[in-house]
């Protein structure tokens, strides 16, 4: 073999593999997908699961990174970044959502990934049992009393959830349209996740009573078997809601009863058309009923474990829960990746 023809069947090679290189690098670099962690358990469970089935059932490669219901959604709106939020409560950004499911920018791959959902305001239930006269938010109102300020104790404290949260928003409203404030109340911000889940948790494992924002399925309203309480008013309807209560400026709110909790899971357009249709359909299949989520969050909190390891133990211990999101031979690349 001549010298020249070496060196150019040399040169070929090179050529190939910087070709090779370079679209492998191009494609590892299109699927790479950015998948919102809120930084509430639930949705760090959902974000980790989803991660590990789409990395090792579909062979993407998968960033988390942090989020929250108002942060996340604009981020999306606006940039198109993160492709995914496994976990969107979508009341306080139900307007905008819309228009841009009908502008195609984004789309809800799934309006009920959790069953048995709730948002509202709630008391422990031997504050219930103590005060049988406590039945709506109305009646709770009329003894700030029972529920005094740390700082201040003629004050009564209404707990409600961190900046950032679209349920803040709402709160605020709520508590101005109640007229709270007039009627010796005041907003606790606890400042953050854990900061809500300390307030509500010191005061049960104490005995004192507690009044403020929750939501269920979690792991605390169902270890604590916190009472779920009647607004006392009816709802003022979804254009109220969503025009004045869920939003920054809201002048004349109205008494209403919380919003119906609805909950989605939303990805961007670019992920809609870029990921296929098995990524699609599964999100489409992949529901958590309330049961399984409650179990998993008690888990959690139990375990002090993380989204990840949370995640782990989902997929390990309740096959009968994922399996069905996923066809068989995906079921089977996720379970022998996870053993």
């Amino acid at each position: 073999m001549n010298s020249k023809f070496i060196k150019q069947a040399a040169l070929a090679a090179v050529i190939i593999a910087s070709l090779v290189y370079y679209t492998t690098s191009e494609k590892d670099e299109a699927v790479v997908i950015q998948i919102a962690e809120m930084d509430w358990a639930s949705a760090e469970l959902m974000a980790n699961v989803d991660k590990i089935i789409l990395e090792e059932g579909y062979g993407l490669k998968v960033e988390l990174v942090p989020g929250a219901t108002e942060t996340t959604f604009a981020s999306m709106n606006s940039k198109g970044q993160p492709d995914a939020a496994p976990e969107l409560w979508i009341n306080s950004v139900r307007e905008p959502l819309y228009k841009a499911m009908k502008e195609g920018t984004l789309h809800s791959e799934n309006s009920s990934p959790i069953t048995d959902l709730g948002e509202g305001w709630w008391i422990p239930p031997y504050t219930a049992k103590a005060h049988p006269e406590l039945k709506t938010v109305l009646d709770v109102i009329k003894r700030p009393d029972l529920f005094p300020d740390k700082e201040d104790p003629s004050k009564g404290a209404f707990v409600t959830c961190p900046a950032g949260w679209g349920c803040q928003l709402a709160n605020a409203n709520l508590f101005k349209a109640f007229d709270m404030e007039a009627k010796g109340w005041k907003i606790v911000n606890p400042g953050s996740a854990a900061g809500l889940d300390g307030s509500m948790s010191k005061a049960n494992d104490r005995g004192q009573n507690w009044f403020g924002y929750y939501w269920s399925p979690t792991a605390l309203i169902g270890k604590y078997n916190m009472v779920k309480l009647d607004f006392g008013a009816p709802f003022a309807g979804t254009e109220h809601w969503t025009s004045c209560i869920a939003k920054e400026e809201c002048d004349n709110p109205k008494q209403t009863t919380w919003a119906k909790s609805e909950v989605h899971t939303v990805v961007t357009d670019n992920l809609k058309k870029n990921g296929g249709s098995e990524v699609s359909n599964y999100f489409k299949n992949r529901t958590y009923s309330g049961a399984v989520m409650n179990e998993m969050l008690v888990y959690m909190g139990d375990n002090q474990a993380s989204g990840a390891d949370a995640a782990i133990e989902f997929l390990s211990t309740k096959p009968e829960a994922w399996k069905s999101w996923v066809d068989t031979a995906t079921a089977d690349k996720i379970k022998a990746a996870i053993k």
